[in-house]
C-alpha cells in the first residue's frame, strides 16, 4: 500500500497548517483567481498539460489518425523498423501497425489509470470526509477498517484481488480502485479534520447549522483542492500498475491494444527491433510523468496565502 509518511505530496497535504485553509467567500473567489494566475506563469505545468491533452485527442480521435487497423495483421511485414513506408512507427511481431496500436492502446490505457482514481476519490473521499467531521466512534471505525489494507503493498494487493476475480479490464480497474481507496480516505479525513477546526465551521456548528450544510458549504470549499491535487498524482501510478497488471496477464487481454499489453508481447524482439519494442514503455513513461508533474504544479500554484 502507498505509505503516506513517505510519499512527498501526500506529506505535504497532511501538513498544510491550518491558516492556508479559507472560507467559502475566499475560496469561491480570489483564492482561486490566484491559482489561475500561477498555474498560467508555469511553464512546466502548461507544457505537460499541453502533452497529456495531445495524447488524450491522440486516443479519442484514434479511428481518425491511426491510418491502419490496429488489429490486422502480415506476417511478412512483421516487426518493421521505425520509418517503413505505410508504418513510420514500425510493426509488431505479428505485423500490425505501431502507431495505429498506440493510438487505440491509449483508450485502455487511460481507461484503466484515470477510472480507478476516479471510483477512489468518490468512495475514499465520502468515506474520509464522514471520518473527519463525525469523528468519535464513526471515524475510528473507518480509520481503522482502512489500516487493515495498509498491511498489503499495493501492487501485491492489485494482483491478489486480479487472481481472484480473473483477467480483464473491468477487474483490473476493480483491483485498482479497492488499492487507492485507503489513502484518499487517509488524506480526506485528515484535511477535513483540519478543517473542522477553523474559526468559521465552529461557529457555523453554534449556531444551529445542520452537519450536512456545513460540510456542503464549508468543509468542502477547503478539502476538496487538496483531495483532487493528491487524486491527479494517483493517476500516474494507477497508469503504471494497470500497465504492469496487463503485462503479466491480468489485465487487459489479447488481442486487444493496450500499452502494458503491448510492452508484453514486444518483449520478445527487443534484441531485434528495440526501439520498436520501447516505444509502449515510452508512453507509459510519458504519460505517467507528465500526470505527475502536473499534480507537482496543481499544488505549487494552490499554496497560496491571501493574507500576504
Amino acid at each position: 500500500m502507498t505509505d503516506l509518511a513517505t510519499d512527498p505530496l501526500a506529506r505535504d497535504l497532511l501538513h498544510q497548517p491550518p491558516g492556508s485553509a479559507l472560507s467559502p467567500a475566499a475560496a469561491a473567489g480570489g483564492y482561486w483567481t490566484a491559482v489561475a494566475q500561477r498555474l498560467a506563469r508555469d511553464p512546466v505545468t502548461l507544457a505537460v498539460t499541453a502533452i497529456l491533452l495531445a495524447i488524450v485527442f491522440l486516443a479519442i480521435a484514434a479511428p481518425l489518425v491511426a491510418g491502419a487497423d490496429p488489429y490486422a495483421g502480415n506476417v511478412l511485414a512483421r516487426l518493421k523498423p521505425i520509418g517503413t513506408p505505410g508504418h513510420w512507427l514500425g510493426t509488431d511481431e505479428t505485423g500490425r501497425d505501431l502507431w495505429a496500436r498506440l493510438c487505440f492502446g491509449g483508450r485502455l490505457s487511460l481507461l484503466a489509470g484515470i477510472l480507478p482514481v476516479l471510483i477512489s476519490l468518490a468512495v475514499g473521499g465520502f468515506l474520509g470526509v464522514v471520518a473527519g467531521y463525525a469523528g468519535g466512534i464513526v471515524g475510528t471505525l473507518i480509520m481503522r477498517t482502512m489500516d487493515v489494507f495498509y498491511a498489503f503493498p499495493s501492487i501485491l494487493l492489485a494482483i491478489a484481488i486480479c487472481g481472484l476475480l480473473g483477467n480483464g479490464l473491468s477487474n483490473s480497474i476493480l483491483a485498482l480502485a479497492v488499492v487507492f481507496v485507503p489513502p484518499m480516505v487517509r488524506i480526506s479525513e485528515t484535511v477535513t479534520t483540519q478543517a473542522r477546526q477553523l474559526d468559521f465551521v465552529e461557529a457555523a456548528r453554534a449556531s444551529g447549522t445542520s452537519a450536512l450544510q456545513i460540510i456542503r458549504h464549508h468543509v468542502l470549499a477547503n478539502v476538496l483542492g487538496p483531495i483532487l491535487v493528491y487524486a491527479t498524482s494517483l493517476i500516474s501510478l494507477s497508469i503504471i500498475l494497470s500497465a504492469g497488471l496487463s503485462f503479466l496477464g491480468l489485465g487487459v487481454t489479447p488481442p486487444q491494444a493496450e500499452w502494458g499489453l503491448m510492452l508484453n508481447s514486444l518483449r520478445q524482439a527487443i534484441y531485434v527491433q528495440p526501439y520498436v519494442a520501447a516505444l509502449p514503455g515510452l508512453m507509459i513513461f510519458v504519460t505517467s510523468m507528465c500526470f505527475n508533474l502536473m499534480s507537482d504544479g496543481f499544488r505549487s500554484a494552490m499554496d497560496v496565502k491571501l493574507n500576504k
